[in-house]
């Protein structure tokens, strides 16, 4: 595990600016992120000394205007106003490719060109061509295999959390989580029954799903998500709020996971019991609630632990890892959260960092607190996974220290 030990004020300070940083930038992104991301792969394919014959330079370049005017168009039908699936689908895909395209014509354009020159392998336009050929092999590769790796169902990440508040009669409790299923324009009904089979597999005492349910309304996506309701466990399902369902009627989501049979811990807690010892599970709304307008919806920590016995360990659900502040600050022993994604699409990542501070696995922080963030179950927008595995995790808690 990474000890990442601070008071909650430190870490508040140190990564205020890095948020700061992300504000500007995201600012910005939607005019300049396109045009890059089209621009850059165009150029290094095309028009860095290859002599390509007229029709393939000419046919390039208009494939890369075509995927440059149909991404943000196709992205705008498909979450705005409209929610056409077929536009988000074609969106979606081109903005995964653009993001593959342009990594990798980078990163060899720097690397491989100067390598071939150094080896003295052909002439100028012999090593653009070489660089080509490379970028568009390798992308190609890795959107093939990100894909698999997107529409499979996840493997099961298994580890134990150590909590030394945690009393013997709860040692060896098993916890399941999964999160981020984004069950979206892609219908991924089948591939929701099989993942809640591969749950069932594992004999849960609990089962938490830490938010980010959905790409769209309750009513839209009811035939997806319905296998949630055949999900097994022992004690409790629960299950709280991300922020994309903010963006979907929320208290539809809501709703719907309590007919399913789960517990919305909507800022709340519920008494988990086992051999004579207790274990605290509360749950609070996304940070993004408060924001979204709806009534009574709002991250509230305080009220999610209220009347509850101070001596008790907690396990807390939070679907951004952000919240471990608050969480550490309260000496909540647990954090499970999601929203990363591990970055999805590699080198994502790094823009991941600048706003939370975990991006997958487990982390201390505070003098007590435990931050286990999840990679995610599913995927959001583009089908593609590099990189960045889909998971549904096991933990299974073990007492004393």
């Amino acid at each position: 595990m990474t000890d990442t030990s601070s008071t909650g004020q430190a870490r508040g300070e140190a990564t205020a600016p890095r948020r700061r940083a992300l504000y500007r930038l995201m600012r910005y992104l939607p005019l300049v992120a396109p045009v890059l991301l089209w621009a850059v792969p165009c150029w290094v394919l095309l028009y860095t000394g290859q002599h390509w014959p007229l029709p393939v330079t000419a046919g390039g370049t208009a494939l890369f205007v075509l995927g440059l005017v149909a991404m943000p168009l196709g992205m705008a039908r498909g979450h705005g106003r409209r929610q056409q699936d077929a536009a988000a689908i074609l969106g979606d895909t081109l903005l995964g490719v653009s993001w593959v395209l342009f990594t990798w014509s980078v990163l060899l354009g720097v690397l491989l060109r100067p390598a071939l020159a150094v080896a003295g392998v052909g002439d100028g336009q012999d090593r653009a061509r070489a660089v080509a050929w490379a970028v568009l092999g390798v992308s190609a590769a890795l959107l093939a295999w990100g894909y698999a790796e997107a529409r499979r169902v996840p493997r099961v990440r298994r580890l134990d959390v150590r909590l030394p508040r945690l009393g013997a009669g709860l040692d060896g409790l098993r916890v399941v989580l999964v999160t981020d299923t984004h069950y979206g324009p892609l219908d991924r009904a089948r591939w929701s029954a099989r993942v809640c089979e591969t749950v069932n597999a594992l004999d849960a005492d609990l089962v938490c799903h830490t938010g980010d349910i959905a790409d769209g309304t309750a009513e839209r996506r009811r035939a997806q998500a319905a296998p949630l309701g055949t999900v097994r466990a022992t004690h409790a399902r629960v299950y709280v709020t991300g922020n994309h369902e903010y963006y979907s009627e929320a208290q539809g989501w809501v709703d719907l996971m309590d007919k399913l049979g789960w517990e919305p811990l909507r800022n709340r807690h519920l008494l988990l019991e086992r051999g004579g010892d207790t274990l605290v599970v509360a749950g609070v709304d996304d940070v993004t609630a408060e924001s979204s307008g709806l009534p009574g919806h709002r991250a509230h920590l305080a009220g999610a632990l209220d009347g509850a016995d101070p001596g008790l360990p907690v396990l807390l659900l939070a679907h951004q890892p952000a919240f471990v502040d608050r969480a550490a600050a309260a000496g909540v022993d647990l954090q499970l959260s999601g929203h990363t994604h591990g970055g999805q699409i590699w080198p994502f990542h790094y823009l991941v960092r600048l706003d939370q501070p975990a991006l997958a696995g487990l982390s201390h922080h505070g003098a007590r607190t435990v931050l286990y963030t999840s990679r995610g179950t599913g995927f959001w927008g583009p089908p593609f996974r590099v990189f960045a595995p889909s998971e549904i995790t096991l933990l299974v808690l073990r007492s004393g220290n």
